[in-house]
């Protein structure tokens, strides 16, 4: 699995595991256990999760599946924006600690913004790293705007939607966090509701490399330096395909296929979100 190095030089996969939606169905829970320690087994340590996903449940299911497999893998998990206070988040951490079944989280993330300053949060966060509680923190869904009043150079990521099909942040945010050598974490790399990779542009390269769609959107992503992606599955042909997408190198007539249908922006656009 090839890798990148966080601002502290701590190594990651480029490719890890998402859980948005796991916790929500009690019925699923074996299997969704079962799908992240494949996904460890394949080299995708790095684990996304937030307390928001099932309202708690998603961290519930990560921390049954990294059971006895802690010290393998990378934990992040998001706090509400509603909890982002100075008080607030040491509290919400350690319900996150509990539901993790983990004392430390390797990466913790505000969610999005919200009421609180950020200088409030920070100040949170780098209280709960003075304590052991997280290694390091960082944010999700801030544009450039909020990038620069954030002003501070301990963040260690920005989660943001990233696919061909939503590619705004190639405009400002990717080259503005590029200079800083801060990584962007994509989540939703294969889009939503399937329809990305049913798009003729996207089949026809993969059919050109004898690889699924869901590599080819990965892949397309990781050409930027800088860039990892967590694409969340439960179905092991899924899982083993997503891991090996890291290996898939799109041509420059692939790249042009892509940006044929997906153009890239050419004039800043509002950071897209779900």
């Amino acid at each position: 699995m090839r890798t990148l190095k966080l601002n502290d030089g701590q190594v990651v996969p480029v490719i890890g595991q998402g859980t948005w939606h796991m916790g929500e169905n009690p019925a699923e829970r074996h299997n969704e256990v079962a799908a992240l320690r494949l996904g460890i087994e394949l080299g995708m340590t790095l684990i996304d999760t937030a307390e928001m996903y099932g309202e708690g449940g998603a961290e519930e299911v990560v921390g049954e599946a990294i059971h006895n497999r802690r010290d393998r893998v990378f934990l992040v998990s998001k706090v509400y924006p509603h909890n982002a206070s100075r008080k607030g988040v040491p509290e919400a951490c350690e319900r996150t600690l509990r539901r993790l079944d983990t004392d430390c989280i390797d990466l913790y993330l505000l969610h999005w913004r919200g009421q609180y300053p950020l200088a409030e949060t920070v100040d949170a966060f780098e209280r709960l790293k003075d304590q052991g509680k997280i290694r390091r923190w960082g944010v999700s869904n801030f544009d450039l705007d909020d990038m620069r009043k954030l002003d501070a150079p301990a963040c260690a990521t920005n989660q943001v939607l990233y696919n061909p099909g939503e590619r705004g942040i190639e405009y400002d945010l990717l080259p503005w966090c590029q200079t800083q050598s801060m990584p962007i974490m994509a989540y939703c790399p294969l889009g939503q509701g399937g329809e990305l990779l049913r798009h003729p542009a996207v089949i026809d390269v993969a059919r050109r490399h004898g690889a699924q769609p869901a590599q080819v959107a990965l892949a397309w992503a990781l050409r930027q330096p800088g860039v990892l992606v967590i694409p969340k599955s439960s179905n092991p042909i899924h899982l083993r395909s997503n891991a090996s997408a890291a290996e898939l190198n799109l041509t420059s007539e692939d790249l042009r296929i892509l940006d044929v249908a997906f153009p890239p922006p050419t004039r800043r656009q509002a950071l897209q979100m779900v």
